[in-house]
């Protein structure tokens, strides 16, 4: 019984608080807007693209059971995880893609690399962290890297989106 007395008190002096005439704001205060961190496609694009780790390298590759290359890679991946046609060399899909700067990828956006002395030669998928999916003729397997590793840093050309 004391239990409910003390109850019905402590309830009493919350509403009589909660009763003053604190006027409310004629309008809220929009919310900043903001870049979403990532996106639906992009989030199903990563996990695709982490799936064929370990995946062997070919030239010209453009499926996993045969091989893949960069862009071989990159077009299944886009194609399989979200359904969207990319296709051509590494540069053919730079081309096509709206730029982004560095400091605004997203994950499941595209990063591009000078490794052959020819712009836009190599390309991967960001997955956020810093990293990305490629899949490079030099380990001869998908692999996941980082963009400020010393070899990618210094070939870095440029980031595109092909998302909204």
């Amino acid at each position: 019984m004391r239990v409910h007395i003390l109850f019905a008190g402590a309830v009493s002096l919350l509403l009589v608080a909660c009763a003053g005439k604190t006027p409310l704001p004629e309008k809220l205060p929009e919310p900043p807007t903001r870049h979403p961190t990532s996106s639906y496609k992009g989030h199903d694009v990563v996990m695709f693209a982490l799936s064929l780790i370990d995946t062997g390298y070919r030239f010209g590759g453009k499926n996993p059971e045969a091989g893949l290359d960069c862009s071989g890679m990159v077009s299944y991946i886009y194609n399989r995880a979200v359904g969207l046609r990319v296709s051509g060399s590494a540069a053919d899909i730079a081309r096509r893609g709206r730029p982004v700067e560095r400091t605004g990828l997203r994950p499941g956006d595209l990063v591009f690399f000078n490794t052959r002395n020819a712009a836009y030669s190599h390309v991967g998928v960001y997955i956020g962290d810093d990293r990305f999916v490629h899949a490079p003729s030099s380990s001869g397997r998908v692999r996941i890297d980082q963009l400020d590793a010393r070899y990618f840093a210094q070939r870095f050309d440029a980031a595109r989106t092909y998302f909204d």
